[in-house]
């Protein structure tokens, strides 16, 4: 199945993507993962933006092989029991940080009214597969175990991420599932990678022009995915798992010009076949990233909008 696409971007995004043309910026295939990261750390559309938080923390939990970075955003100064979202930032898991998605937790926190730690895991092709997804579902052991102590509910934790970091989160949630491990109560996953995107229309239909490309997606998973077996490894792309029963309810987010766009679909269609219940926004007039363009220069009325259905989601699962 291929989900619409509108007859063209929305105004707002088709400024983004002509700015975006203007400064000339090289696709991160053509370059190093450390000159990747550095321009996508100058990209940040959404740097400027301030939310009204009572609290902001840099941490350090214990990981599996050394010490993972997290950032504690608390919304509320009474907090008392509520869910806690453990967020997983995006970047084709060679690019991205706890900065460069600072705004978007921020947003999550300051709309949901629900705690949010975002997690700095292991980047490839220093730490390829399955480092970062050990790193996350870490960080999964830690927040359940240590929620009570940010008066948060261990039996609410929601794992969440875009792109990559959705990967990551439907990922979490599978590992969790077979190693009899925390049980998180939901999944909020913004246009994740889930499987074999080369196989859907949407990859050769948005190739080129609307910010991530083709060329791009292969760069990324060409760096996260060191053997070769791993492509076929279920927790590098849930959808091929077999079975995916007993996995927590989901909300997934799908953008018309991106080319994780069926590949998301097919995901929804693979929970909905396995019994989960999900909730899908499919948003047919924007771009890969665009959930991340809120605060700044690029203030995207559409991003507005999806942060209202996710929270809305997730407020009416979990109260």
């Amino acid at each position: 199945m291929s989900l619409p696409r509108a007859d063209e971007p929305h105004p707002d995004v088709q400024q983004f993507l002509e700015m975006y043309e203007s400064v000339d910026v090289p696709d991160f295939g053509e370059v190093s993962p450390e000159t990747a990261r550095e321009l996508f750390d100058q990209l940040r559309v959404g740097k400027e933006a301030e939310f009204d938080l009572h609290a902001v923390e840099d941490r350090t939990i214990d990981g599996p092989d050394s010490e993972i970075a997290i950032r504690y955003y608390e919304p509320r100064a009474d907090p008392a029991n509520d869910p806690l979202i453990l967020y997983f930032h995006g970047g084709g898991w060679v690019i991205g940080s706890i900065e460069t998605h600072d705004v978007t937790c921020r947003k999550l926190a300051a709309e949901s009214g629900y705690p949010v730690v975002s997690v700095d895991y292991r980047l490839a092709p220093e730490h390829p597969f399955p480092a970062g997804l050990e790193d996350c579902y870490a960080a999964l052991e830690w927040a359940s175990e240590n929620a009570p102590e940010l008066d948060a509910d261990p039996d609410r934790v929601v794992l969440a991420g875009d792109s990559a970091g959705g990967n990551l989160a439907t990922a979490v949630a599978l590992l969790a599932r077979d190693r009899d491990g925390p049980e998180p109560a939901y999944q909020t996953l913004i246009y994740p990678s889930t499987g074999d995107v080369t196989e859907t229309p949407a990859y050769e239909e948005n190739a080129e022009g609307y910010f991530l490309t083709d060329d791009e997606i292969d760069w990324f998973a060409d760096h996260y995915l060191e053997r070769e077996i791993d492509r076929g490894n279920v927790y590098a792309f849930p959808r091929r798992a077999h079975d995916l029963s007993g996995l927590p309810p989901a909300t997934i987010v799908t953008a018309g010009f991106d080319p994780l766009r069926d590949d998301g679909g097919a995901y929804v269609d693979r929970l909905e076949a396995e019994g989960v219940p999900v909730s899908h926004h499919h948003y047919d007039d924007v771009v890969h990233g665009f959930f991340g363009m809120v605060g700044g220069p690029i203030d995207l009325e559409r991003a507005h909008e999806a942060y209202d259905d996710v929270v809305s989601d997730l407020h009416e699962t979990l109260e």
